[in-house]
């Protein structure tokens, strides 16, 4: 499964991650996005997806620079985060009834909050890297450890018919924040989702240990178009678990579960064997466990603060 590392680095994993550059004017790129009643943007657009996208009477496109696309509040005040959710509702269902774009595949997918806005929005899960919002996931690494100290972690491999990275290595347990959810209850959801472990132990052993912030743009190796301006938000758990509790698949998203040490994984991370989210919560993991650290890792620092990068939109608030 893991043979000599093929020539990544930790830093060149998780530029892979946060790959926007840090040299550019966005508005000079890209279009905004506003929601009513709100004079900050929420996304970065495109200007393709704009050109493609069945705008209806509910939205004001600006080709104009600073160029934008602002949702109208339909119900004048009345009810403006509904008639926020309408519009996007409507405009969803128009790309998915004409197949117009491929990530999102014609199917409808769970609500995901605009995590940026002042009152509570959201769209479809699929359709949100269209419109450049900011993305929510909570990950949890779960790791046994030995008497004398030797840890395990507990390394899923992703099923082959996953729309993103299939077959890769990913974290234990991991998912995307539904708009009715909050990272904690996710991340419970997902562990006997993905892994077969039950809801009391998942509770009473999972801590939060911090955030991962970075800033992506979709590549070559993305199978949805090419060039989307992703902001992602991960959620951070730890979880010890008994030698005698193992995760098992349980859904169709996780085809196995692999017990490996501190060396295989890093080998691993290495190799570009890791979906590339999980391997920037994995370098974190090594640091905040003293596997990274400034005296064996050059680039130590920048690999910090890649981890934690200021995005450009309104922080979410639980």
């Amino acid at each position: 499964m893991v043979g000599e590392p093929k020539g990544w680095t930790y830093l060149s994993l998780l530029e892979a991650c946060d790959n926007f550059p840090y040299n550019i004017t966005p508005e000079e790129v890209y279009y905004q996005l506003y929601l009513p009643n709100d004079d900050q943007p929420h996304g970065y657009l495109l200007p393709e997806v704009v050109q493609k996208m069945p705008w209806t009477s509910h939205f004001q496109v600006n080709h104009s620079q600073p160029r934008s696309v602002t949702v109208i509040d339909s119900s004048r005040g009345k009810d403006t985060a509904g008639a926020v959710n309408a519009a996007f509702q409507e405009l969803i269902d128009l790309c998915i009834e004409k197949n117009l774009f491929h990530i999102i595949d014609a199917k409808h997918s769970e609500p995901f909050k605009i995590v940026s806005a002042k009152y509570p929005v959201h769209m479809e899960r699929f359709a949100s890297a269209l419109f450049g919002i900011t993305s929510q996931g909570s990950y949890i690494t779960a790791y046994t450890k030995a008497a004398d100290g030797t840890m395990k972690l507990w390394i899923a491999r992703r099923a082959a018919h996953l729309y993103t990275s299939p077959g890769m290595l990913d974290a234990t347990v991991a998912g995307g924040i539904r708009a009715d959810s909050n990272p904690l209850d996710t991340v419970i959801h997902e562990a006997d989702e993905e892994a077969s472990l039950p809801e009391n132990l998942v509770r009473e052993r999972t801590r939060s240990v911090g955030v991962l912030t970075y800033l992506c743009v979709t590549g070559a190796n993305f199978p949805g178009e090419k060039g989307l301006v992703i902001p992602d938000i991960i959620y951070l758990h730890d979880l010890e678990l008994p030698s005698d509790v193992i995760p098992k698949p349980h859904d169709d998203e996780v085809e196995v579960f692999y017990s490996m040490t501190v060396g295989e994984v890093q080998k691993a991370l290495l190799n570009g064997e890791f979906k590339p989210d999980s391997a920037a919560v994995l370098i974190d993991f090594f640091i905040r466990h003293g596997i990274i650290r400034a005296d064996n890792e050059k680039d130590f620092i920048e690999i910090n603060t890649r981890l934690h990068r200021r995005l450009p939109f309104r922080w979410p608030k639980y």
